[in-house]
């Protein structure tokens, strides 16, 4: 007699995870490379986005694991340009935010991405606090994060004299609206 185990929670695997939380039919991929052609960072990646897709179609966790550590989804600049070129439509930019976001719950940040993940943190901490982009305020919060302090710090004079840089942060009128789409992301983050 065969004894049936059910098992209640399996883990799913990023292919899975992909198709249930943000549509994106990987499958859909014929790996024609038309996305790793474009790509503007190709020389830059060390798993090409072609590749990243076949990863994922195969669904092993231990790729799924490559996937997550790669620098590869931290270089990826969301640019569209594989997007526009795949010809099955295969929404690459937004595989690249999700598994990006996996990566961060996962603690499988590449060390070599730490600093654009400081910069993609300092970025999100400027538009809260002020609706828009303080420059000043996303500089000096990078700086601190990377402890690279006095990196170009001899472009800010000159940059303040044309006007490129505002002293002060402009606050929109709008900011409510920007509180509440904060809020409903932490929401969202909190029930996964």
């Amino acid at each position: 007699m065969l004894e049936i185990m059910y098992v209640e929670h399996v883990k799913k695997n990023l292919k899975d995870s992909l198709k249930q939380e943000i549509d994106v039919p990987v499958n859909m991929c014929y790996q024609c490379g038309k996305c790793s052609a474009g790509c503007p960072l190709i020389e830059e990646m060390d798993i090409a986005p072609n590749q990243i897709l076949r990863m994922l179609q195969l669904g092993i966790p231990e790729l799924d694991e490559k996937i997550l550590k790669s620098l590869t989804i931290w270089l990826c600049l969301t640019c569209q340009t594989c997007y526009t070129r795949c010809p099955k439509e295969v929404d690459i930019p937004t595989i690249m935010d999700y598994l990006r976001s996996e990566s961060q719950k996962r603690n499988f940040v590449h060390p070599k991405a730490r600093n654009i993940l400081t910069f993609h943190k300092a970025f999100l901490k400027s538009i809260k606090r002020n609706g828009r982009l303080y420059e000043i305020g996303l500089l000096a919060n990078y700086k601190l994060g990377t402890m690279k302090l006095f990196q170009d710090l001899n472009l800010a004079p000159s940059m303040l004299l044309k006007g490129k840089l505002s002293i002060f942060p402009f606050k929109i009128k709008g900011k409510k609206a920007i509180d509440k789409i904060f809020e409903s992301v932490k929401k969202e983050e909190e029930q996964l």
